[in-house]
């Protein structure tokens, strides 16, 4: 567990280096037990990601075989994760989970957070698949093995592009899973285990993404993202009664999607007075120093990125396990890479510009990488910009035919709302 201390920080570095990470919802107790459940579309990359958001030290519940795999074991092993025997993997093994409950048992008696993945295993479905009864049997046991009524906290993972580097990832932290009134039945009360797995499967699909169907993703996001820019922030789903609504809302997401516009910018300003303010604010983007940055940055690091997406593609994964492998077989390329930029910069200048360079290197990087995603994004805006001002009769005519979907998605929302509280 010598890794385990460290592992949140370390965590939260790599998380936000790989991907876009936005964390959301309530905030991890930073102290006392609590029962980390969270959904498990990204194989190993989601420990990480979990660690992140919980911002302490978080012990997992992994698969036993990742402890024998040579490339997994001593990680699993340096932040304390302990190991689960599944039939599937061994079932002759079965009866070391005992073992294992008993180790989950007294890691939370004495204050510790622990992370399960409920799913059993990393999957890339439109949504979530049944759990197991795991995290309800750890939280019941706890409690009447040492009398602790552990805080089951649910966190919803969603990836837009969860093999992609530098795409968007949001964590939604939720509020606790009501069990109090199950606390004393014990794990041996099935009916007691069955109703607090679905008290966790309701509280983890509150801040998941679940959909039928992965081509239904782009007209999900169209209708959140017409509430937000209408109403304000919150997550909505549209009632399936409505056949309509889901198809004008679809026809108003194609039209968008060939302007390559977006909701919210459809209620933008633009009149040259904002124009004026963009271009100032963007104006650093231009200085010669930036420019130098975002070269530099890419020159330092272009063969380790492009060794790492060779060595990926030729071991032809599933698309849950290659954000895995790049995360750590890129870490490892990357490493090596400064290792041999120090040694040359210390071969020919001394053990100052060996030091210089081993702090210097990754600053020039990560600094490079985002003006570069910085120039992206600014581009994209001044273009909008201008089509905005060309075209705004258009503009004017899809900003009130969505102003009409929101008041219709409002109606049914709150059509649902007196529904429910009958």
């Amino acid at each position: 567990m010598w890794l385990a201390p460290a592992f949140s920080l370390l965590a939260n570095a790599a998380a936000r280096i790989y991907y876009r990470l936005t964390i959301a919802g309530e905030r991890v107790p930073g102290d006392g037990p609590v029962l980390l459940v969270a959904n498990h579309p990204n194989s190993l990359i989601d420990p990480i990601v979990v660690c992140a958001a919980a911002r302490r030290p978080v012990r997992f519940l992994a698969k036993a075989p990742l402890f024998s795999d040579f490339k997994t074991g001593w990680m699993v092993r340096a932040v304390g994760a302990i190991p689960v025997y599944r039939r599937v993997d061994d079932p002759t093994l079965m009866d070391r989970n005992t073992d294992m409950f008993r180790a989950v048992y007294t890691s939370l008696a004495r204050g510790a957070a622990v992370g399960i993945f409920p799913e059993g295993e990393s999957h890339s479905e439109p949504s979530m698949v049944a759990l197991k009864t795991g995290a309800a049997r750890i939280a019941l046991g706890t409690h009447a093995a040492h009398g602790v009524r552990v805080p089951i906290i649910p966190v919803g993972l969603v990836f837009r592009q969860k093999d992609v580097f530098r795409s968007d990832a949001l964590v939604v932290v939720g509020s606790p899973v009501s069990w109090g009134d199950l606390a004393g039945r014990g794990v041996e009360d099935t009916d007691a285990v069955r109703l607090l797995t679905e008290r966790i499967g309701a509280g983890l699909r509150q801040v998941t993404l679940n959909l039928e169907r992965w081509e239904d993703r782009p007209l999900v996001e169209t209708v959140v993202a017409i509430w937000e820019a209408e109403w304000g922030s919150g997550r909505r789903e549209p009632d399936p009664r409505w056949d309509a609504l889901v198809r004008d809302v679809s026809g108003h997401r194609r039209r968008l999607a060939r302007l390559r516009l977006s909701s919210k910018w459809l209620g933008t300003r633009a009149d040259l007075v904002t124009g004026l303010k963009w271009t100032v604010r963007r104006y650093v983007l231009a200085m010669p120093i930036a420019i130098a940055l975002a070269v530099a940055g890419f020159l330092l690091f272009a063969l380790p990125y492009w060794w790492t997406g060779r060595v990926v593609d030729r071991l032809r994964l599933d698309v849950d396990e290659r954000s895995s492998w790049k995360l750590l077989l890129g870490g490892t390329i990357y490493g090596a890479w400064l290792l041999a930029l120090v040694v040359a910069a210390t071969v020919r200048g001394g053990a100052p510009a060996g030091a210089v360079t081993l702090v210097a290197a990754p600053v020039i990087g990560m600094s490079g990488l985002l003006v570069r995603e910085r120039w992206g994004g600014a581009w994209s805006d001044a273009r909008r910009f201008f089509l905005l001002r060309s075209r705004r009769d258009l503009v004017a005519t899809l900003r009130d035919q969505q102003h009409a979907l929101a008041k219709r998605l409002k109606a049914l929302y709150q059509e649902r709302s007196m529904t429910a509280g009958v």
